[in-house]
């Protein structure tokens, strides 16, 4: 989409002419050119496969910004480093029956608070180390009890995204960080237990000890009430920033100051302490997740062969080196995707490049793959699952009959289609066809392909 009016360079959207179609069933490529008029952007802003309709900056919108520019809220998002952490096992699927699987999300939930509001089961620990948390990240918990040092390695960034400082940070935020740590959350967030259904690089598959027929487990939350919290705040700060500059920013929410002004530090501040809370969130669960299965299996962790492949973030403004600059990429609703050789990959994946996670639905498959050299041309991003083609008012009207037939066999825990129909994979687009996208241009390697076999989700 070449550049016109106010937008200061071009915006690019990766669809093949089935996702196109649905451009127009919303306001997302508005968002794109909104978020193009922005000081300081570097050509081209991105739209991933998944692109739909958010809050500033479309879901699965991509963003990269030069330092004498500006940081925006809206650009990364309500929920703070959502993002999707995959476990592998030992285990066969074929071993695990309905009975059993009804048995693990029960006990799973039984350690794991789901929807809106919750709080946490660890409140004695998690209350105690929240300050170390949110500065030090997944280090913390793991000195609390939760996991081992060698997680980090599989973790972006090593669980940590430097320059966080809590008095950045409300109140009203701390408050609610403090006390939901080791929560789920509703929504689209979900804890998925997967079985690997094809291999599609042998090679790449054996680098991240995945093999057909296998047990792994999906977990897909973020920074719970602490990130929306602090959104929500930044939001308005920085909104009356960008008067107080002289900005012009098209609408609300991409509520945006300089990067360097008192107003933007303290956004980066507050939103590095989200991140860090998020990726200790994933760590805590992934610690109850397997309690779970080792109660119900009766064997122990390391008998059932428990690792961590990885964890990535999609709603993050970090910054990387690109084309011999420093840019401050905000990506919401997409995954970073460093591809082999590159000097950020964690050693375990320098020679392959680390695993990229791409949920579907909660009916249809998810996908691991590894970026390329291509990557460049999107600040080595990729699409952070299949994104929604429905609202959720929208969702809503789809019938019981239609819910179950998408479902298919997979277990699910709520105790009414209602209460989760607006995440239906009839409200999802096609997640074989956003993946398909970006194969044929080169820039991801499929490497194995994930069907659920039974799905935790919190109801709203």
């Amino acid at each position: 989409m070449p550049k016109f009016g106010k937008m200061r360079v071009d915006a690019v959207v990766y669809v093949n002419d089935a996702l196109k179609s649905l451009l127009h069933e919303d306001q997302s490529l508005r968002q794109l050119v909104n978020a193009a008029m922005l000081p300081g952007v570097v050509e081209p802003v991105i739209g991933m496969p998944d692109i739909h309709e958010g809050f500033g900056l479309p879901i699965g919108g991509v963003m990269a910004i030069e330092r004498h520019g500006v940081i925006s809220a809206g650009a990364v998002g309500y929920d703070i480093n959502c993002g999707v952490r995959l476990l592998r096992t030992d285990l066969e699927a074929r071993d695990l029956s309905k009975e059993t699987l009804y048995k693990l999300i029960e006990r799973i939930e039984h350690y794991v608070p789901t929807g809106i509001g919750k709080k946490g089961k660890h409140k004695g620990i998690t209350r105690r180390i929240f300050d170390d948390v949110v500065h030090n990240g997944v280090e913390a918990v793991i000195e609390a009890g939760f996991g081992e040092r060698e997680d980090l390695a599989y973790i972006e960034d090593g669980g940590r995204l430097a320059g966080a400082d809590i008095s950045a940070v409300s109140k009203e935020a701390q408050e609610r960080g403090e006390e939901q740590l080791g929560t789920l959350g509703g929504g689209n967030h979900f804890i998925e237990i997967q079985r690997v259904d094809r291999i599609l690089d042998e090679e790449l598959a054996e680098a991240f000890g995945l093999f057909e027929g296998q047990v792994a487990v999906m977990i897909h939350t973020g920074s719970r009430g602490f990130g929306h919290q602090i959104a929500t705040d930044y939001t308005k700060i920085l909104w009356e920033a960008a008067k107080k500059y002289g900005i012009e920013v098209p609408e609300k929410g991409l509520a945006a100051a300089p990067i360097d002004s008192k107003e933007g530090k303290s956004y980066y501040k507050a939103m590095a302490a989200a991140v860090n809370f998020a990726f200790s969130n994933r760590q805590i669960i992934m610690c109850d997740v397997v309690k779970a299965f080792e109660d119900v299996l009766k064997k122990s962790a390391e008998s059932m062969g428990f690792k961590l492949v990885y964890d990535v973030a999609h709603n993050i403004a970090k910054w990387e080196r690109h084309g011999g600059r420093d840019l401050l990429v905000h990506r919401k609703g997409a995954t970073r995707a460093l591809p082999a050789g590159h000097n950020q990959n964690p050693t375990r994946y320098m020679q392959t490049g680390h695993p990229a996670l791409v949920p579907g639905s909660m009916g249809t498959g998810s996908y691991v793959v590894v970026g390329t050299g291509e990557l460049t041309e999107s600040f080595f991003s990729v699409n952070h699952g299949a994104g929604r083609r429905l609202s959720r008012t929208k969702a809503k009207s789809i019938t019981k009959q239609e819910f179950e037939r998408a479902m298919g066999d997979v277990i699910y825990n709520a105790g009414s289609y209602k209460d989760i129909v607006d995440e239906s994979p009839l409200a999802y687009k096609d997640v074989e066809e956003v993946v398909d996208v970006l194969v044929k241009r080169g820039v991801t390697i499929p490497v194995a392909r994930l069907v659920p076999l039974a799905v935790v989700k919190g109801a709203d």
